[in-house]
């Protein structure tokens, strides 16, 4: 329901008088138009005191202004003279405690008003309230299967909450739309982000795209037909115009090929004779020609299969890096590996195993074998330089403890 200004950047003429008509959200999907009378400066998104359709007034949001709201009228079929309703002024910080106040009770006012709708033994469900912004009336949205005779439950309800109460039955689409909700594709409702308007969803909708008949699969949060089987069903439509819909068998010299399944962008349609698990791809100009010699009673000795090419499998490219820590997963295994070998080297008693002969050269019975000179052999000897004597006097001065400190030579 957000809307996008893509006239606020568009210069305008220098005499030009901005449109004096706005867009205001409240609650929900709810929107409505009001006169700025006194030609408030009005952004998006900030709160205004507008006048409702009973007495009092009530606070909503702008949504949209300027040009876009002739644009959106024009859209809903709505006359900007038919729009009477004003924008009184701009909120004030009493105005938003008590809107504030107003909202925090729609949750405790409507279970109160279910259990209400209970113990009446009325066949509704209340699924959402709306308090006015000035706190004086409350409106009561309920979706039934039928007609509901609630002129007790508003006797009741008007004693307990003591104020204005007003009914009003909505749909399960627009049950769905208030509530809001993720779908089974991971993202929020269409209906109650976007789409406003509800176009009729029928089965027929999942037969042209191939998809099963599975209600579960089919139905969103509110228990209708997804508004998403429309969204691709002119692509089919424009597709199916070369596929026949009235070809379910073709008749050959080996037999009777019954249809069992078709590929409706590819324009295929695979056939399979009885009791033979391989299916025949067939293109759609292929069973055309083929129906068009059955009904003159000519059988084509051969079928015409398609042969179909199997894609070319490319190595893996994988594009994203090792973010943990550039390390393998067998960093552990390996250091074990360390260890194990490391020890296997080791005598029982804890020396180390003597060095093994140089490679090529076999050591021989008797004569130990040479160690490898150490880095104090390898260094040639260096002259000892004198050390010199320094001489340090101590701190002459008295400690704390009131002792004298003697001096050292330290050499």
């Amino acid at each position: 329901m957000d809307v996008y200004d893509w006239l606020a950047d568009m210069d305008m003429p220098t005499n030009y008088k901005p449109f004096n008509i706005v867009e205001v959200r409240f609650k929900g999907s709810r929107k409505d138009f009001f006169i700025n009378p006194e030609n408030l400066y009005l952004e998006m998104g900030e709160m205004v005191a507008v006048e409702p359709n009973a007495g009092g007034y009530d606070i909503g949001h702008i949504s949209m202004t300027g040009e876009l709201v002739r644009l959106q009228l024009k859209k809903n079929n709505v006359d900007a003279a038919s729009v009477t309703k004003k924008i009184y002024r701009k909120v004030t910080d009493a105005d938003i405690k008590k809107w504030q106040a107003a909202k925090d009770l729609e949750w405790e006012t409507m279970h109160r008003a279910r259990k209400l709708a209970l113990d009446l033994g009325l066949s509704m469900k209340i699924s959402d309230v709306d308090y006015q912004g000035d706190k004086s009336k409350a409106t009561f949205y309920y979706t039934a299967d039928g007609r509901v005779d609630f002129r007790e439950l508003i006797k009741r309800m008007a004693e307990a909450f003591r104020i204005r109460i007003e009914m009003r039955q909505i749909g399960m689409r627009q049950e769905a739309s208030r509530l809001g909700g993720i779908g089974s594709c991971g993202r929020e409702l269409c209906c109650s982000t976007w789409l406003t308007d509800f176009k009729t969803v029928s089965t027929s909708a999942a037969r042209y795209q191939n998809l099963s008949l599975n209600t579960l699969k089919l139905a969103g949060q509110c228990g209708k037909l997804k508004c998403c089987l429309n969204y691709e069903l002119d692509s089919y439509m424009d597709a199916l115009k070369d596929i026949p819909n009235n070809i379910e068998r073709i008749e050959t010299q080996k037999g009777v090929a019954f249809l069992q399944k078709t590929d409706i962008f590819k324009k295929l349609m695979w056939f399979s004779y009885p009791g033979e698990e391989n299916w025949i791809p067939l293109t759609t100009d292929r069973v055309k020609e083929i129906y068009h010699l059955n009904k003159e009673g000519v059988k084509p000795a051969e079928i015409g299969a398609v042969i179909l090419e199997a894609p070319e499998e490319k190595p893996v490219i994988y594009d994203y890096e090792n973010v943990v820590g550039q390390d393998s997963l067998t960093r552990l295994d390996d250091r074990s590996k360390k260890k194990r070998s490391g020890k296997s080297k080791r005598k029982p008693d804890g020396k180390k195993a003597a060095a093994a002969p140089p490679q090529g050269k076999a050591a021989e019975p008797g004569i130990p074998a040479k160690q490898p000179a150490t880095e104090k052999e390898n260094k040639p000897a260096e002259a000892k330089a004198p050390k010199s004597k320094k001489r340090f006097r101590g701190n002459n001065r008295k400690g704390k403890g009131g002792g004298q400190q003697q001096t050292g030579q330290n050499s």
